[in-house]
C-alpha cells in the first residue's frame, strides 16, 4: 500500500488515525472509565430487552440459515450462537438498538454510540483481548461518534439524510483501535466504511420499519469489517472527509434555507482527548428512561408531571397541546405518526406515546407490543394530541430539550407544564441503580433475575478482566 502524502497528512481522516492509534488505557480518566462501564451495563439490558423483538429474532434466523463460518470465534447475545465478529458485531449491535432504548446525545444531529460498540466487543472475544481493550475503543467509539454530530452547520438530519451516515466514520476507529492497526491502515479503515454506508433519512421518515433500528448497526458492522480489511492491506480512500468529493464536499451543494450546508471541521479534532486529565465526550451522552425517540422524552415527562400533581384521568382530558422544537413537529407529528401500524413507527410518535401515556400511566416496553399498538380505542385519544413547533424552544435547543405540555380538561380549565432536560440526561443522569432498574426489566425474563445481577457485576468490573468471554456467557439464556 502506498503512504500517505504530504498533502494527505493534513487530511482529517490522518489525524484521527493518529490520535486513536496513540490512544492508550493509561490516558483514560477514572470518569471516562466509569461512564464506559455504565453505558455498557444500560446497553447490554437494552440488548436483552431487544432480543426478544421480531426483528431481532428474523436476523438471528437468517444468519443462523446463512451458517457459521469455519472457526468462529464470536457470540450473538442471548442465543449464544458463534459466528464471525462481523455477523456478530451487526446482530449484537441491532439488539442494543431494537427498542431504541439505549443512549441518546443530540447536537447538530443525534446520534447513539451504543449502536457501534458491539464491535469492538465482537473483536475483542475474537481476538482474545481484555476488558481494558474494550472499555478505551469503547471511549472512542464516543468520542469520534458524538464529535461527528457536533461540526454540522445545519446536521445532516435537516437536509434529508440519517446520522448513520456519520456512524460510518466514527465505528472503524473503535474497530480498528482493538485490531490496533497502524495509522495508515485506520485512515484505510476510515475510507472503506465510510465509502459505501452514506443513509438517505428515509429510514425515519413517514411510516418507519425495520430499517430505522437497523442503519446504524450496519454501521457498526461496516466498521468491523473495514477494519479487519485495511489489516490485511485493503486501501480505502484517505480524503473521505475533507478531501476532493469526501464527506464535506459532497453536502457543501446542498443549500438549507437559501445556504450551503457546512461542516466545522477543525472543531472535529480540536483538544482530542489525551490523559487523564482531558474531558471526554462520553461524559456528555445520555440514557433514556422511555423507550422512545429521545426528543419525545421531555413532553412526555412533562405531561406525566402535570397528571400525577392534578390527579388528572385520561377521561377527563379534552386535548393535550405539546410545544416543542420544530425538528421534533416533523419527525414525531407527521400524519403517519397519528395512526402507527407497527412499533417502529409508534415509538417515534408523540401523539401515540402521549396517548398510551395518559391512559395506562405508563410507558414501558409493555406500551409497544403489537397488540397495544394496533388498538383502536387509542385512535381518538391521539386525535386530542396536538403537536405545534415552538420557535422560542428552537433558540435553545441543543443546550436544552425545551417542551411545553398544556393539558385542557372536559371543564374547559388547562394545567400546564415545561421540561428543558429529561431524566437521563447528564444534567439529571441515571445512576447505577436506576439503570439496574431498567436492566431487570429488561432481562430479568431473558436470562432470570439472578444472571442479571450476575452480569451487572461481570460489567461494571469488566476493567479487571482479561477476556471478555465471561461477559458474553453471562448474556446467553439458558
Amino acid at each position: 500500500m502506498s503512504r500517505p502524502t504530504t498533502e494527505a497528512k493534513r487530511l482529517l481522516s490522518n489525524t484521527i488515525a493518529e490520535w486513536a492509534c496513540g490512544l492508550k488505557y493509561e490516558d483514560l480518566s477514572p470518569e471516562a472509565i466509569q461512564a464506559a462501564k455504565l453505558f455498557w451495563f444500560d446497553s447490554i439490558g437494552c440488548a436483552l430487552g431487544g432480543s426478544q423483538q421480531e426483528d431481532a429474532k428474523i436476523l438471528l434466523k437468517h444468519h443462523r440459515a446463512m451458517g457459521p463460518a469455519s472457526g468462529s470465534k464470536a457470540t450473538a447475545f442471548v442465543s449464544g450462537f458463534k459466528t464471525n465478529p462481523v455477523d456478530a458485531a451487526f446482530m449484537n449491535g441491532h439488539m442494543i438498538r431494537a427498542m431504541d432504548y439505549n443512549d441518546i446525545y443530540w447536537k447538530a444531529d443525534p446520534c447513539h454510540p451504543s449502536d457501534l460498540i458491539a464491535a469492538p466487543l465482537a473483536l475483542c472475544e475474537s481476538e482474545g483481548l481484555s476488558g481494558k481493550d474494550l472499555i478505551l475503543a469503547t471511549i472512542m467509539a464516543y468520542e469520534i461518534e458524538m464529535r461527528l454530530c457536533e461540526i454540522g452547520r445545519p446536521g445532516v438530519r435537516e437536509y434529508g439524510w440519517h446520522h448513520a451516515t456519520l456512524s460510518a466514520f466514527a465505528a472503524p476507529v473503535a474497530a480498528g483501535r482493538v485490531l490496533n492497526l497502524t495509522p495508515e491502515q485506520m485512515v484505510s479503515a476510515i475510507g472503506i466504511s465510510a465509502s459505501r454506508t452514506f443513509c438517505p433519512g428515509a429510514v425515519t421518515a413517514g411510516k418507519l420499519t425495520n430499517m430505522k433500528n437497523t442503519v446504524d448497526p450496519w454501521a457498526g458492522r461496516m466498521g468491523a469489517e473495514s477494519a479487519l480489511l485495511a489489516r490485511e492491506g485493503f486501501s480505502g480512500p484517505e480524503h473521505i472527509i475533507d478531501g476532493k468529493e469526501g464527506l464535506f464536499a459532497v453536502f457543501h451543494h446542498v443549500h438549507y434555507k437559501g445556504q450551503p450546508a457546512t461542516f466545522d471541521g477543525e472543531a472535529l479534532v480540536r483538544d482530542l482527548p489525551i490523559s487523564p486529565k482531558s474531558h471526554y465526550r462520553i461524559l456528555d451522552c445520555g440514557m433514556k428512561s422511555f423507550p422512545i425517540e429521545a426528543l419525545s422524552h421531555a413532553p412526555l415527562t412533562a405531561m406525566m408531571k402535570t397528571l400525577k400533581e392534578h390527579n388528572l384521568k385520561a377521561d377527563e382530558v379534552k386535548e393535550i397541546k405539546v410545544e416543542v422544537i420544530a425538528r421534533a413537529a416533523d419527525i414525531l407529528g407527521d400524519p403517519h405518526k397519528y395512526r402507527p401500524d407497527s412499533k417502529e413507527t409508534a415509538d417515534h410518535s408523540l401523539p401515540y406515546c402521549m396517548a398510551v401515556g395518559l391512559v395506562d400511566g405508563m410507558v414501558t416496553p409493555l406500551q409497544f407490543k403489537e397488540e397495544r399498538v394496533l388498538d383502536k380505542s387509542l385512535i381518538p385519544i391521539m386525535d386530542k394530541i396536538k403537536v405545534v413547533a415552538n420557535e422560542e424552544f428552537e433558540a435553545l435547543f441543543p443546550k436544552f430539550q425545551p417542551s411545553r405540555v398544556t393539558i385542557t380538561t372536559n371543564d374547559g380549565k388547562s394545567q400546564s407544564a415545561r421540561v428543558d432536560v429529561p431524566k437521563g440526561d447528564p444534567r439529571d443522569p441515571m445512576t447505577e441503580e436506576e439503570i439496574a432498574v431498567k436492566f431487570t426489566a429488561l432481562g430479568g425474563d431473558v436470562i432470570g433475575k439472578d444472571q442479571c445481577e450476575k452480569l451487572r457485576h461481570c460489567i461494571m468490573n469488566i476493567d479487571t478482566a482479561k477476556k471478555v468471554d465471561e461477559l458474553l456467557k453471562l448474556t446467553i439464556a439458558d
